[in-house]
């Protein structure tokens, strides 16, 4: 009953705000939704308790079935939920998040006339992921993510009326397509591989698919597609390579990233919810749930780390240069999902979980903190139109330095001094230098490097934001203002994440205890290492990622607190490179000539051509418009007058018997 409690109270909330927000008020529809979150969210954590860090045996999956849905043939699909440690661990991430952002968004949106609504597209958006995070198979998963992209969807252009909110849903729901048509593939490659899309299944088969000669069975039309002969192994790493692809679009991987900055469009609670709960983690989710077949493809594996790793630094370069506070966090959410699908790459599903669980933490916090500056200067995101403003907001200050603290992974490394993230991200980190994986000293050069960049950019929005003089006008500054307790307390709760998540949870996710914590919800094949050998990685590297961090944090407090004029300075020194940075690589550019105007030059075709040239002249409206033509010639023959129809019968009766007298000649 816990279970189903877990899941289904944020669909009753989206209910109850959906279909009578109206009729009960706003403030109702705040508190339902709210109210409902906290229990889900306390009953989460109850689960997290018994499921994950119970002690004992283990290793038994929790099976929940719900109702059957499709029995047809070979497919037997049933909606039931599976509880199993990630199940758990996810459900402590998705509903402590969603909580404080309905809780947050009662203040932030307070002046909003459609808080109904947008109450119930958070408590919708929850209600998806949960049904993601508990599926039983890859049918059940495909309808949580696909429900998590519509929630995005309508919650990215909830201020509908704005054109630029409107253009970033659509391009949110359009790019996702795209990784989405290869899920697709992916789950019906999966059945013509094992019969199955049922996890049980699945996993229990999937040993028979390790590298081999010979066909796989059910391969043919995975040949068919590809024009390929098909091992066991090959098919394998097709299909993992597609659900992979859908990944790449949830998570905003390198090359299906541009839809996530611009979903910064939508309110500021909507940000946080999405880059630290739900949509962008459920492409690591699915990785990490499928973790029995992509642990026997490391052709699959090899191509997971590139991207993390590619992605990882792309972001993080372009992060350096951005102006609006919103979209340098998304840029950080983008680079940290690269850390994380590089640890998937070389083995290390725990250090990804985890680092998943503690940047939850603190990319919420500073989202919400975010979202409390932003309120604080009358809707301003631009960090150059603000300034000294840590004196005016100090509390708003204190938990964004510490989410700061926690992103850049400030630590002492071998000790367990240090914020959430030096914990998972350093491990990811020397788990990329430690794996066997002939892109480990690739990932790794990346991500340190990632790491200098991330100090940067986040200490630099720190400096812009709240030291020096302010830049905004007198008027702004007059009425800059502490937000209310309603939208500090999520931060305090989302602080203490940041600090303790990291020391606390380390040795669940991926130290000492890590067998007994997972409980077989993450699989690794008995050669895969990874968890004793990134124990034993030089010094040096376990270093790196400090030094990295203070690099940035030193280059940032020089060129925006000691010599503040050094930036644009160097911005008109290198205005190329600078340029190249602030547009984003040019890949909004790059695919609006490839395909936006590709497709609009196609549909403004077939539309002249097709559309007016042949359907209208020839077609159903021309056709239409020739017999309407032809009726009135007609109508004009019906005048009234008898001598008129007389005579058009003598000319009837003259041409029939000319007719038949020609007829009979001939």
């Amino acid at each position: 009953m816990i279970y189903k409690a877990i899941v289904f109270l944020p669909l009753i909330g989206f209910l109850i705000a959906g279909l009578f927000g109206r009729s009960i008020g706003a403030k109702a529809s705040e508190y339902v939704t709210s109210g409902l979150m906290i229990v889900a969210a306390v009953l989460s954590w109850i689960v997290f308790f018994n499921v994950a860090l119970a002690h004992g045996e283990g290793g038994e999956v929790i099976k929940i079935e719900v109702l059957r849905w499709i029995q047809s043939g070979g497919i037997d699909i049933e909606w039931a939920f599976r509880i199993d440690t990630l199940t758990a661990v996810m459900f402590v991430v998705v509903n402590t998040v969603s909580t404080l952002v309905h809780v947050y968004s009662i203040g932030y949106m307070h002046h909003d006339p459609h808080r109904p609504r947008f109450f119930a597209y958070l408590s919708l958006f929850t209600f998806a992921m949960l049904m993601l995070v508990t599926s039983d198979n890859l049918a059940q998963m495909f309808f949580g993510w696909e429900g998590v992209g519509l929630a995005s969807y309508l919650l990215i252009g909830f201020w509908y009326k704005k054109p630029s909110a409107s253009a970033a849903a659509m391009k949110a729901f359009i790019v996702n397509r795209v990784g989405d048509f290869g899920f697709l593939l992916g789950i019906a490659g999966i059945f013509m591989l094992f019969g199955s899309i049922n996890f049980e299944t699945i996993f229990a088969a999937a040993g028979s698919y390790l590298p081999a000669e010979g066909a796989a069975e059910g391969g043919e039309v995975i040949a068919s597609i590809f024009g390929m002969d098909v091992t066991r192994y090959g098919a394998l790493t097709i299909v993992c390579l597609l659900l992979f692809m859908g990944a790449m679009g949830k998570s905003a991987q390198f090359l299906l990233h541009t839809w996530l900055p611009d979903a910064m469009e939508g309110p500021t609670p909507v940000s946080a919810l999405i880059h630290a709960a739900t949509m962008v983690t459920a492409g690591v989710f699915l990785v990490a749930r499928m973790s029995p077949i992509f642990e026997l493809s490391p052709d699959a594996l090899l191509f997971v780390t590139i991207i993390g790793a590619i992605t990882a630094f792309f972001a993080a370069t372009v992060g350096l240069v951005q102006n609006d506070i919103k979209r340098v966090i998304a840029y950080s959410t983008c680079s940290q999902l690269g850390y994380m699908f590089v640890a998937l790459g070389v083995g290390a599903y725990g250090a990804a979980i985890f680092h998943l669980f503690t940047h939850a933490f603190f990319k919420a916090l500073l989202f919400l903190g975010a979202g409390s500056v932003i309120h604080a200067v009358d809707g301003e995101q631009d960090m150059r139109y603000m300034g000294g403003l840590r004196k005016h907001i100090p509390v708003t200050f204190w938990m964004m330095t510490i989410g700061t603290l926690a992103l850049t992974g400030v630590g002492i490394p071998g000790t367990m001094i240090g914020f959430a993230g030096f914990f998972s991200k350093d491990v990811i980190i020397e788990s990329a230098y430690a794996s066997h994986s002939v892109a480990s000293g690739f990932a790794f050069t990346l991500l340190v490097v990632a790491a200098l960049f991330t100090s940067f950019y986040s200490w630099r929005l720190a400096f812009l934001t709240f030291f020096g003089k302010p830049r905004a006008s007198a008027d702004v500054m007059h009425h800059v203002h502490e937000s209310p307790q309603v939208m500090l307390v999520p931060l305090y709760v989302l602080a203490i994440g940041a600090v303790i998540a990291g020391f606390v949870f380390e040795g669940f996710f991926f130290g000492h205890e890590y067998a007994e914590f997972w409980k077989g919800a993450l699989f690794t094949l008995p050669e895969n290492e990874i968890l004793e050998e990134f124990h034993h990685v030089p010094l040096w590297v376990k270093w790196s990622p400090f030094i990295a961090m203070l690099i940035g944090f030193v280059t940032a407090w020089f060129m925006y607190i000691k010599s503040p004029s050094t930036p644009k300075r160097l911005a008109e020194q290198q205005s190329i490179l600078y340029n190249f940075l602030l547009n984003k690589w040019y890949f909004d550019e790059i695919y609006d000539f490839l395909f936006v105007r590709s497709a609009k030059g196609l549909g403004r075709f077939l539309w002249k051509k097709g559309d007016i040239g042949v359907i209208d002249a020839y077609g159903p409206n021309g056709v239409a418009a020739r017999v309407v033509d032809v009726t009135r010639s007609v109508v004009r023959l019906q005048s009234g007058y008898l001598y008129h129809y007389a005579f058009a019968m003598l000319l009837g009766i003259a041409a029939l018997v000319t007719w038949m007298m020609l007829g009979s000649s001939i």
